[in-house]
């Protein structure tokens, strides 16, 4: 089969709360998950099973046999080179890694391999980047419910560049019994959409806001900059600000990376696209 592309797009949890703690240590989790219009980009080919690398966050990754990508291919059997171009900040709270595995598990699928029993084995957010859509996802990522449709919201991404361990954060949590999500309605714009997310959480937030306070700085400079709503996504450190407008989106995004950030402008809820 010829080269096969696929496009792996950031994952964000708009709202994410705690809910308990398995005896086995594994969070449940309750989680308004969507998908941006920016993200990484996959090549697979048959060949001998490799990795190979390139992007601006590439020298982030090691393309060794723990890299989920090749995780990724071994759970199925695959023996695939595959290329990945690497556009999200690594370990960053946006699914970077769980959105490439899923990348590769899709395009595994169709090139004639069947799917994995338990794909959140390879991580909590592999399944909800299965679907790369919006979606309810709990439990400790398993439960994927998909959504309707969420309008396309102008939004801005915030990275500070420090790295902060998921461990470290739910280690650090004070509470892990927190109440689970409202139900989701069918949103119809930005006003409903944020008017929602004022009344749920990121349950994580506060505890990575200990660990790195400059997530604390992205999160007021969001709200200076004019967005509706600022929020981290998942563990940190990426934040996120939704936007009533893309020129408004653009001109928060060139200010915040002049403060030597990683900024970007996109969409929110955008489909999944193929390259």
């Amino acid at each position: 089969m010829s080269l096969q592309t696929e496009f792996a797009p950031a994952k964000l949890n708009l709202a994410l709360h705690v809910t308990g703690r398995r005896k086995d240590g594994y969070h449940l989790l309750d989680s308004l998950v969507v998908f941006a219009g920016i993200g990484d980009h996959l090549r697979l080919q048959p060949g001998p099973l490799s990795l190979t690398l390139d992007g601006p966050f590439a020298a982030g990754l090691q393309p060794d046999e723990d890299n989920l990508c090749l995780r990724a291919a071994r759970s199925m059997g695959a023996e695939v080179a595959i290329g990945l171009t690497k556009n999200l900040p690594v370990a960053s709270g946006i699914g970077g890694g769980s959105a490439d595995a899923a990348a590769v598990l899709r395009t595994l699928t169709r090139m004639g391999y069947g799917l994995p029993d338990n794909p959140e084995r390879l991580g909590a957010d592999v399944p909800v980047c299965l679907l790369s859509a919006p979606a309810r996802m709990q439990g400790v990522g398993e439960i994927v419910t998909p959504l309707p449709a969420i309008p396309s919201v102008p939004m801005v991404l915030v990275n500070p560049g420090v790295a902060v361990p998921t461990p470290q954060v739910f280690a650090a949590m004070e509470r892990r019994d927190n109440p689970p999500l409202p139900t989701i309605p069918a949103f119809s714009g930005l006003d409903d959409l944020v008017g929602w997310l004022r009344g749920t959480r990121n349950d994580l937030q506060p505890a990575a806001c200990r660990i790195c306070p400059q997530i604390d700085q992205v999160l007021r400079a969001l709200q200076d900059s004019g967005a509706a709503l600022s929020r981290m996504s998942g563990s940190g450190a990426t934040c996120f600000g939704l936007y009533d407008s893309a020129d408004a989106a653009r001109t928060a995004a060139d200010a915040l990376s002049g403060r030597g950030w990683w900024a970007v402008a996109t969409e929110l809820a955008q489909p999944l696209r193929r390259r």
